[in-house]
C-alpha cells in the first residue's frame, strides 16, 4: 500500500503536468522512473507521505476539488478541515510538505500557501490557549536508564535483549531504524571499546555509511560492550552468529530464526515499533512517572543531554547522533543543560 500510494503521487503528477501543458515525453517520469525517485526518500518519509497523499485524494474526491494542480484555496480548506478533525499541528504541516512535493515532482507550479499557513498558525494559537501542548518523549537521562535496567531481568533472553536495546540506543544515540536495522556483522568490538557501523540514516540518504565509536563505560550494568556481549553470546548459544542483532523473543524466551525459534511469523528482526515498547515496558518496571510517555526517542534525546551535562561539545554530539551539521535540535538540548546550569538566577540569595 505504501509503495502504490508513493508512487501515485508521482505517478498521477507527471500525467497531469504532460496533458495540462502539453509538454513531450522528456518531461514526463515513467513508472519506473517515479518509483526510483519516491524510493529515493528516507523510508519513514515515504510511509508518512503515502498516508499523507491518500487522504488528501479522497478528502479532494469528496469535495470535488482537484489535487493536482491544487490551488491555494484547496490547500487552506484543507487545513481548516484536518483542524476540525483535531490533528496535530506537526501532522497538518506534514500533509502540506506531501501535497508541494507532489508539485514539485510533477513539475508543476506549486500552489500558494501563504493563506493556508496562517490558518495553521491560528490553529496552533487555538491549541495552545486551550493548554494543549506538543508531546514530547521525555530524555532517558543516565539516571533514568539504570533505573530501567535495574529493573530489566539479566537471566532471562527477553531481559539480555531488552538491555541491548536500551544500552545501545543510548550510548549510540540511535534512531529506531538504525537500531532495527543493525546486524551482528556491524558491530566490531576493540580494545577501546566497540564500533557500530551504521549503514544508511535520516542524515545519509546515499547509504555512504558511518562507523560510531562507543567506549567501555564505568559501569558493567550499563556499559555498552559488556551488555551487548552478553547478548551476542545468548545469540551464538542459539546458534545465531549472522544477520540481524535485535531480534523478537517470545514469552517462551525463544528467540527469532534459533533452533527453537520464536512464535509464528515473529520474522528474524524487531520492528521500529517493538523498540518503542521495549523501552515503555523498561519505564514502566522501573516506576518512572508517566511511563507511558515514554519512547525510543527517549534513547536518542537522553544520550545526547547526558553528553551535554557532561560537557561533550555540541559538535561531538552531533556528529556521534548523525544529526546534521547546526542541528537545532541538538542545539535545544543542549539549551535544556544549560537553563539549569548558566541560569542568572544562581546564586542571587533568593
Amino acid at each position: 500500500m505504501e509503495s502504490t500510494a508513493g508512487e501515485l503521487v508521482l505517478r498521477t503528477g507527471s500525467s497531469a503536468a504532460a496533458a495540462m501543458a502539453a509538454e513531450s515525453v522528456e518531461h514526463t517520469l515513467t513508472a519506473t522512473a517515479a518509483r526510483l525517485v519516491f524510493e529515493g526518500l528516507a523510508e519513514n518519509t515515504r510511509a508518512a507521505y503515502a498516508h499523507d497523499w491518500t487522504k488528501f485524494i479522497k478528502w479532494c474526491t469528496v469535495t470535488g476539488r482537484n489535487a493536482l494542480p491544487a490551488t491555494g484555496s484547496t490547500l487552506t480548506n484543507y487545513v481548516a478541515h484536518l483542524a476540525e478533525e483535531k490533528y496535530a499541528p506537526s501532522t497538518i504541516d506534514r500533509a502540506l510538505a506531501c501535497i508541494l512535493a507532489a508539485h514539485d515532482h510533477a513539475q508543476l507550479a506549486k500552489p500558494n500557501t501563504k493563506e493556508a499557513r496562517l490558518a495553521l498558525r491560528a490553529y496552533r494559537r487555538e491549541q495552545a490557549r486551550r493548554g494543549q501542548r506538543k508531546r514530547k518523549s521525555p530524555p532517558i537521562t543516565i539516571d533514568r536508564l539504570r533505573s530501567m535496567i535495574t529493573a530489566t531481568p539479566a537471566d532471562t533472553a527477553l531481559g539480555i535483549r531488552d538491555r541491548a536495546v536500551l544500552v545501545l540506543g543510548f550510548a549510540l544515540m540511535g534512531r529506531r531504524s538504525e537500531l532495527a536495522a543493525c546486524d551482528i556483522g556491524d558491530l566490531t568490538f576493540t580494545p577501546d571499546g566497540l564500533e557500530v557501523y551504521i549503514a544508511t540514516s535520516k542524515t545519509d540518504q546515499d547509504a555512504h555509511g558511518e562507523t560510531v565509536a562507543i567506549p567501555y563505560g564505568s559501569h558493567p550494568e550499563t556499559c555498552p560492550v559488556r551488555v551487548l556481549q552478553a547478548w551476542l553470546l545468548l545469540l551464538a548459544e542459539h546458534g545465531i552468529t549472522t544477520g540481524a542483532l535485535l531480534r523478537p523473543v517470545d514469552r517462551h524466551g525463544r528467540i527469532g530464526d534459533s533452533a527453537t525459534r520464536a512464535g509464528r511469523g515473529t520474522g528474524t528482526r524487531i520492528t521500529d515499533q517493538s523498540i518503542n515498547l521495549i523501552v515503555k515496558r523498561a519505564a514502566a518496571a522501573a516506576h518512572l512517572e508517566k511511563a507511558d510517555g515514554y519512547s525510543a526517542h527517549g534513547l536518542r534525546a537522553g544520550g545526547a543531554t547526558s553528553a551535554a551535562k557532561a560537557g561533550a561539545p555540541m559538535s561531538a554530539i552531533t556528529a556521534h547522533g548523525r544529526w546534521a551539521e547546526g542541528s537545532p535540535v541538538v542545539a535545544g538540548y543542549i539549551r535544556q543543560v544549560d537553563k539549569w546550569n548558566d541560569n542568572p538566577m544562581r546564586g542571587v540569595g533568593l
